[in-house]
């Protein structure tokens, strides 16, 4: 399992010490964790509940010893922490540790890939060009669309754009895009988690629905024909719902996911219902990758006070994810004719 240190001046070397204190838990995965063993060193000194960890600083995946941490060493000797910051070394070490690590997936090194919380104004400033992991993630494996996928017990939600500013919402939604997001939802409930015959609720992009247009027409024109498109296609979708009443009268438990038109409106209820174990996973990338719901937390960096579930949960669902991947792969393959001479 490759696991990105994230900005080394936040709470990331912290939540991925504390979720890989227990000893028990490397009996389930090999971690690798893109870093420097200096910094987590550091970091470890900083959180009094753990007294050490054996860790092993090695130069690739491929190298990974069993049973161990083993620590890519991909940074400068010179690295240094400044809990808290927010600094172009700190930037460019998350950058350096997720570019090292998407390399050593591609390699077949690892089998899945975790990210810790990055800081995209500086990682930007620093030259990054990608307003987060999903999109990064999207152009270094060259596929046409994937989604952000908010994962936990009580709520899954996808949305249809992500990173952006609000004020360019309603331009960059159409109905293909959000029929996009409706395939890439049911093939990812299907083949990630084991969901026969999911439903999906699409949530409207204005108040109360558009008010059958009084409040806006992206209804009608964007959202109720993608919907219609996405039921020809034998995916149940249903909606628009208007997203006050959905959350507020937990109508989200009637359905498998829910797809959200904009980061916050997503977002916003789904940290207020599972923040503290909440997963980022990007459905539709050729690998399996998660991340916690949470940022780089500058203010609690390097004062043991960050809070690891969110961490441990990702960890976990890649596992999770991953199994039901190789299951699904495995009945595909059962279910398909044998071939004769012929063909």
């Amino acid at each position: 399992m490759g696991i990105t240190q994230g900005d080394s001046n936040g709470i990331g070397y912290e939540v991925i010490i504390k979720a890989l204190s227990d000893a028990r838990i490397l009996d389930q995965f090999t971690p690798v964790v893109y870093g420097s063993p200096k910094l987590f060193n550091f970091y470890l000194k900083t959180i009094p509940e753990i007294e050490e960890m054996e860790i092993c600083t090695i130069d690739s995946a491929k190298n990974a010893i069993d049973k161990k941490i083993n620590i890519v060493n991909c940074l400068s000797e010179s690295t240094f922490a400044e809990p808290g910051a927010s600094t172009p070394e700190s930037a460019q070490a998350a950058i350096t540790a997720l570019e090292t690590a998407v390399k050593e997936i591609k390699a077949g090194y690892t089998d899945v890939l975790v990210t810790a919380p990055i800081n995209k104004k500086s990682m930007a400033n620093q030259g990054f060009k990608f307003p987060g992991h999903t999109e990064y993630l999207q152009d270094a494996f060259g596929v046409k669309d994937v989604t952000m996928f908010m994962i936990s017990e009580r709520l899954k939600l996808g949305v249809v754009t992500g990173h952006i500013p609000l004020k360019d919402v309603a331009s960059s939604l159409s109905e293909e895009k959000i029929l996009s997001k409706l395939r890439l939802m049911k093939e990812s409930l299907i083949s990630d988690f084991g969901i026969d015959s999911p439903r999906i609720a699409v949530l409207s992009l204005n108040p109360h629905s558009g008010d059958g247009g009084l409040l806006g027409d992206e209804e009608q024109a964007m959202v109720m024909p993608a919907v219609r498109r996405a039921n020809a296609e034998g995916i149940q979708a249903f909606g628009p719902f208007s997203p006050d009443g959905f959350f507020g009268q937990s109508h989200y438990e009637q359905f498998d996911a829910t797809l959200a038109m904009y980061h916050d409106q997503g977002l916003s209820p789904f940290k207020a219902i599972a923040f503290s174990d909440g997963v980022n996973y990007s459905a539709g990338l050729p690998i399996v990758r998660t991340s916690p719901d949470h940022g780089t937390a500058f203010e609690k960096a390097g004062h043991d006070q960050a809070d690891a579930m969110s961490m441990r949960s990702s960890i976990f669902t890649a596992i999770d994810i991953l199994r039901r991947k190789e299951n699904y792969r495995k009945l595909l393959e059962n279910k398909m004719p044998e071939r004769t001479a012929e063909d």
